[in-house]
């Protein structure tokens, strides 16, 4: 029997080419995870998809089949803000094109994780509004701890990993690829540790019923230098889970930066 599934709540992470009038969909979905989609037609001017597929937007999609790809049968616009935009070199929609491409880094396909949809739907809605920077990159930096917790690649964060003790609330510690969380020395403390209270915060953020605000919550007070800090802990730690391949987007903001430079 074939599965169609109806109206599933979702969002386009990426498209690309399959044919002279159709394309392949990366879709995040609330129930069934990361799957592949093959929207046929979809390049067509007449098309039902043409004006609907579009990355960061809220989607309902419809499709059907058991394959590692799936036939697209509907979609069609699920609510809420349109595409993050910005007025400035769109540092807010490649933010989002950035966590899109976590994804498709990071999570395996037809792997549900319900909470973390719930999270990307949440940054989403932070990009598109307008805001400081503070709480964009606050936002970036909770998806991005949710996303590793989610997948598995993130240790307790209330505990030394090697030792299991816990964590004390002045002293620094990092994440280290050998180890997983550590005390850092003294020497280094400076530069490359968080004081405990920050990943005590963390972790109990991210045992919260609703993570992602949680976890926007808790970093968003912190000092400039500490919010800094977890961007630095967190780049090396995705850089080692994405098998040391730069991500497209970093790549990209590197070259506006240099762009923009005076």
């Amino acid at each position: 029997m074939v599965t169609r599934v109806t109206g599933e709540p979702a969002y386009v992470l990426h498209r690309h080419d399959w044919s002279e009038s159709s394309v392949i969909v990366e879709a995040f979905t609330r129930h069934h995870g990361r799957i592949a989609l093959v929207a046929r037609g979809a390049k067509k001017p007449s098309s039902n998809f043409r004006p609907v597929l579009l990355p960061m937007q809220a989607l309902l999609l419809t499709w059907s089949g058991d394959a590692e790809i799936r036939a697209l049968k509907g979609a069609e616009w699920g609510g809420g803000p349109v595409m993050p935009t910005s007025s400035r070199g769109g540092d807010a929609l490649l933010a989002g094109y950035y966590a899109s491409e976590l994804i498709l880094r990071l999570l395996a396909r037809d792997d549900p994780h319900p909470r973390l949809f719930d999270g990307y739907a949440q940054l989403m809605h932070a990009l598109a509004a307008p805001q400081a920077q503070p709480r964009r990159t606050a936002g970036l930096r909770a998806f991005e701890l949710l996303l590793l917790r989610e997948a598995g690649l993130l240790p307790a964060l209330d505990v030394a990993t090697l030792t299991l003790a816990p964590l004390e609330a002045d002293a620094p510690y990092h994440l280290s690829p050998e180890g997983g969380l550590l005390a850092s020395d003294s020497e280094d403390a400076g530069t490359s540790g968080l004081p405990g209270r920050c990943w005590l915060t963390l972790e109990s953020a991210l045992t919260d019923a609703t993570p992602f605000p949680a976890l926007l919550a808790a970093i968003e007070p912190w000092l400039p230098r500490e919010r800094a800090q977890l961007r630095r802990q967190l780049r090396a730690w995705l850089d080692i889970h994405c098998g040391g391949q730069a991500l497209k987007t970093r790549e990209l903001l590197h070259g506006l930066q240099t762009l923009w430079a005076p």
